[in-house]
């Protein structure tokens, strides 16, 4: 049997820009992309701390090093600069598996930084 466990989570990022003209996803600074063991395209979460805002996106590359965490196309609408959100990603595993499977959890410094 196969569930559903949290696989990376990016925790208590801050929003850097809302992009509203853009076809749609996050966009995130590839070191913190990294370090919570993402790529580019995978369907994430995105829980705003602010707000309570929920929506699912999927990820882009951003400038490495640079702190960016840009809410792109309608998601835009769904959280201010400044905002502080929560970025989740799941996987799919066997169930035995899941119980000594750890996520991978990162806790972003000042800037969005590691």
């Amino acid at each position: 049997m196969l569930i559903e466990i949290l696989k990376s989570k990016v925790h208590r990022a801050v929003i850097t820009e809302a992009n509203l003209n853009y076809v749609g996803s996050l966009t995130l600074d590839e070191d913190l992309m990294d370090a919570a063991n993402m790529i580019e395209h995978e369907k994430i979460q995105v829980v705003n701390v602010n707000n309570g805002e929920r929506l699912e996106t999927y990820l882009i590359k951003g400038q490495r090093g640079s702190g960016v965490v840009c809410l792109n196309g309608p998601a835009a609408r769904k959280a201010a600069v400044g905002d502080i959100i929560v970025i989740m990603s799941y996987a799919q595993i066997d169930f035995d598996a899941a119980k000594t499977f750890k996520p991978r959890i990162v806790f972003p410094k000042a800037g969005n930084k590691l």
